[in-house]
C-alpha cells in the first residue's frame, strides 16, 4: 500500500500534471447523462431511474477508484506504462497466464457496450430533434419496429467514420478524439445544467410535483459550470489538447449557422402559405 505515496507522493508530477488530467477525467464520465435520455423508454421511471442514478457514484468508487487503487498498490506508478496494459500486467503477477485475453474480452465487451449506447441515445435524440422541427424530417421516420432508422443510419456512419480515424492517423486518433468528446459532452452538459436552472425558474409548479429533486440546486449547477469553465482554460494549456480545443468551436460555429439557415427558410414558407 505504500506504493499510493511513495515514489514522488500522490501528486509526483505537481499539481500541473493533476489539473491536466481532467481532460481524460471528463471523457471518462462521457455517457452518465443516458441514465435521462433511457427515462422515456423506462418501464417504471419514478423507481428505475432514482436507483440507476444512485448507483452510478457507488460504481465509480468500485470500478474505476478501487480498481486503481488496487493496480497501484501492486505495481509502483513508475512501472506502468501506455503501451501495456496495467491490468495484463497485474494479472500476470498474481499468477493468471490468460490475463491478456481476458483484458481483450473485457475491453472488447466494453466498447460494444459503449458503442451500442451511442447509437441509442444519438438516434433518440436526432429522432426527437426532428420531432420538434428542429432536424431533418426524414430522421423522424420509424421502421416497423418503431425505431428510427434512419436516424440509426447516420449515428452509425458516423461512429463508423471515428474508427476509420484510428486507421489513418493511429498515434494521434485517442488524443484527438478524446479531446474533442470531452469538449462536447462539457457543452452538453452545460446546456443541461442551464436548462435544469431554467426549468426551476419557469416551471415551478412541476418543480415541485417532481418525486426526485436534484439537491442543492441552483447552486450545484453554478459549480459545475464553473469547473467545465476552468477545465477548458485548463486544456489551453496542453499542446495535446489545444488544438482541438480551438477547432471545435468552428464545428458549434457551423452548426448555428445551420440551424439558422434551415429556420429562415421555414419563417418563407410559412409566409408564401
Amino acid at each position: 500500500i505504500k506504493n499510493l505515496w511513495e515514489h514522488g507522493g500522490l501528486f509526483p508530477n505537481g499539481i500541473t500534471g493533476f489539473l491536466l488530467s481532467f481532460q481524460m477525467v471528463v471523457f471518462a464520465f462521457v455517457g452518465v447523462e443516458l441514465v435521462g435520455v433511457s427515462a422515456a423508454e423506462t418501464a417504471n421511471p419514478e423507481k428505475n431511474i432514482p436507483s440507476a442514478i444512485n448507483k452510478i457514484p457507488l460504481r465509480i468508487l468500485f470500478f474505476y477508484v478501487g480498481a486503481l487503487i488496487v493496480l497501484l498498490c501492486i505495481n509502483p506508478w513508475t512501472e506502468l506504462n501506455a503501451a501495456e496494459s496495467p491490468f495484463v500486467k497485474t494479472f500476470s503477477l498474481v499468477g493468471i497466464p490468460i490475463a491478456a485475453g481476458i483484458i481483450n474480452f473485457v475491453v472488447l465487451t466494453s466498447a460494444a457496450s459503449a458503442c451500442n449506447s451511442g447509437m441509442f441515445s444519438t438516434s433518440r435524440i436526432l429522432y426527437n430533434l426532428s420531432n420538434n422541427s428542429q432536424g431533418p424530417t426524414n430522421f423522424a421516420r420509424l421502421n416497423k419496429n418503431h425505431v428510427p432508422s434512419n436516424a440509426l443510419l447516420i449515428s452509425t456512419l458516423v461512429l463508423t467514420g471515428g474508427a476509420l480515424l484510428s486507421k489513418l492517423i493511429p498515434e494521434q486518433a485517442f488524443g484527438i478524439v478524446t479531446t474533442i468528446s470531452a469538449i462536447c459532452f462539457i457543452w452538453v452538459w452545460g446546456v443541461i445544467l442551464i436548462c435544469h436552472v431554467r426549468y426551476k425558474k419557469t416551471r415551478p409548479d412541476l418543480q415541485a410535483k417532481s418525486k426526485f429533486k436534484a439537491p442543492f440546486t441552483p447552486f450545484v449547477n453554478y459549480a459545475v459550470l464553473t469547473l467545465f469553465a476552468a477545465i477548458l482554460i485548463i486544456m489551453l494549456f496542453a499542446d495535446a489538447t489545444r488544438p482541438a480545443l480551438l477547432l471545435t468551436p468552428l464545428w458549434f460555429i457551423l452548426l448555428f449557422a445551420l440551424y439558422s439557415y434551415r429556420r429562415k427558410n421555414e419563417k418563407k414558407l410559412k409566409l408564401s402559405a
